[in-house]
């Protein structure tokens, strides 16, 4: 007889079920990934457009020196970045399964065996790394940044009236007893020009004009600003008293101002010093700390559950629930650390009676959704 090849037996589903996991894996966690860069951009981008419109604001109205609005900006950005990171990881798997349910996806996951249990690791496996960074930000960088910003901020308050002059714009001392308009500066040489000088001395009004002017210091360490060949218009003009003197040099005093400690709260300390020195308000500050990584994480996880649509619904209906979720579970964390700062319950109790209850929610969520996919099951058999 001839010999016949022997079939091959069929390779077994646990041989093909590594093959299949590892391409939902690695395509989910690319998907979350990008989505959540791209969440992450937009927010940061609207974040520091609007600091940016305010802090222009303040530099235009004269509190703020227009070289510190970059720094300031960074500073900012900095201090949003994990509240940010932490709406970006939710919101990027709330959107990735939104997309998987709308574009049937989930129908085919399902199908091939990958339950929603199994939307756990790739998540988690999205999330943590994030949540590192969030908790690296928190418990060391954001309070560093306050710190580094109080400090910038004190230092641009005792900058004199002219290191603080905008070119070509009018601003006012800081004593409001005179107004300087500077056309331009010259930081290395110390040199200005076009300037314009109004000031009260002696209950009368004067004005001074001149094409250029240089800043000096004398011995005793008082700055002078010396205008050069200008005009000095002195009273009311059509009055007896009115006067006009051209000089070749004017020393104008340059008020130096008051030297002041850089402003600092529990929210710029370090993580150690809270823990070192646990005052009620140090502890709420802490919990907030801690709270912010822990919330993240359980949001993540939350956004499988509520990521779930109903073709044959309303497809916005989940995304209301998740933002609506997300602005309860975010005003229980602020008061419970209020609550914390105040001393009416202490710091665990503070962390597990909000994220204990968001846990608990999860569990019911997951549960509700599952026991759902079960009934489905049956019915079809």
């Amino acid at each position: 007889m001839p010999d016949y090849p022997q079939s091959q037996p069929p390779k077994s589903k646990s041989s093909r079920a590594p093959v299949r996991g590892g391409v939902f894996y690695r395509s989910l966690v690319r998907e979350l990934f990008v989505t959540g860069a791209l969440v992450s951009s937009i927010l940061l981008a609207i974040v520091v457009f609007t600091q940016l419109i305010r802090l222009l604001g303040d530099s235009v109205s004269g509190l703020l020196a227009v070289d510190g609005v970059a720094a300031l900006v960074g500073f900012s950005a900095l201090n949003y970045l994990p509240i940010l990171l932490s709406v970006s990881v939710y919101f990027a798997v709330l959107l990735t399964l939104t997309r998987s349910y709308r574009d049937s996806e989930m129908v085919v996951w399902f199908s091939s065996g990958i339950g929603l249990t199994r939307w756990i690791r790739p998540v988690m496996g999205f999330a943590v790394p994030v949540v590192c960074v969030i908790a690296l930000l928190t418990f060391v960088l954001t309070p560093w940044s306050r710190q580094k910003a109080e400090e910038f901020k004190s230092r641009l308050d005792t900058r004199d009236d002219v290191s603080l002059a905008t070119p070509g714009a009018f601003r006012e001392s800081k004593q409001a007893d005179r107004v300087f308009f500077l056309e331009n500066i010259d930081t290395r040489n110390n040199h200005v020009s076009n300037i314009f000088v109004q000031s009260v001395q002696n209950s009368r009004e004067g004005t001074m004009v001149a094409k250029e002017g240089v800043q000096e210091t004398a011995p005793n360490g008082d700055r002078f600003l010396v205008l050069l060949n200008g005009t000095r218009y002195e009273g009311t003009p059509g009055q007896a008293d009115f006067k006009i003197v051209e000089f070749e040099r004017y020393a104008v005093r340059i008020e130096g101002a008051e030297v002041k400690e850089a402003k600092q709260d529990y929210k710029s300390y370090s993580t150690l010093y809270l823990l070192k020195n646990p005052t009620t308000w140090n502890m709420s500050e802490l919990e907030w700390r801690i709270g912010l990584p822990v919330s993240a994480l359980v949001l993540a996880l939350l956004a499988i559950p509520m990521s779930f649509v109903n073709p044959r619904a309303g497809r916005s209906l989940n995304l209301i629930m998740a933002i609506v979720l997300y602005m309860a579970y975010s005003n229980m964390v602020g008061v419970a650390t209020s609550w914390v700062g105040q001393g009416k319950i202490s710091l665990m109790a503070g962390m597990w009676a909000v994220h204990g209850m968001m846990a608990a929610l999860l569990v019911v969520l997951f549960y509700k959704r599952l026991a759902v996919y079960s009934w489905r099951r049956l019915l079809r058999r």
